[in-house]
């Protein structure tokens, strides 16, 4: 059961990696004033969801490690442009799958202590956190799917599926 974590998360790091690809490829399609327009979403545009994606990773990943988060609120936007948004994430991508690759048995069914944003402490089982983190990244670029479905930009296509499909 332990190598079948290890897989799981591993693949969905791979599966990560890809579908951020796949929808920063798109979203480098779009003219500037329309990837920075602000629209009918939690994170107010294209590049605020997608800073928020870089953001809960960088606190998410700093918790796993054991360090200080680089940044104090999940709506800070620490890349002004989409240029410089994608070189960060390509990094985080990297990392993540480093991460993932290098945890061990015993890590993937343990827990970790960490602290909230807000100071607030709490223990919990590190699977379920990673499930949280591919899961939250899911969600958010299903955002940026819709924000790109009213543009003149074709949204790329996402499933899973597709990504099995190519990596084979």
């Amino acid at each position: 059961m332990i190598d079948a974590w290890a897989d799981h998360f591993q693949f969905m790091a791979r599966y990560n990696r890809w579908a951020n690809r796949r929808l920063y490829d798109s979203c480098e399609a779009l003219p500037k004033w329309e990837y920075l327009k602000l629209r009918q979403a939690f994170f107010s545009s294209i590049h605020g969801t997608l800073s928020h994606l870089l953001v809960g990773d960088l606190v998410w990943f700093a918790r796993f490690l054991g360090e200080a988060a680089t940044v104090s609120a999940l709506d800070e936007q620490p890349h002004a442009t989409l240029a410089e948004l994608r070189m960060a994430r390509d990094s985080q991508d990297e990392k993540i799958i480093t991460y993932i690759d290098g945890l061990s048995h015993a890590e993937i069914l343990g827990t970790i202590s960490y602290a909230r944003l807000g100071g607030e402490r709490y223990e919990d089982e590190l699977r379920p956190l990673l499930t949280h983190v591919f899961n939250h990244q899911t969600h958010h670029r299903g955002q940026v799917h819709g924000m790109l479905s009213g543009t003149s930009v074709e949204p790329p296509l996402l499933d899973i599926i597709y990504y099995m499909r190519e990596a084979q």
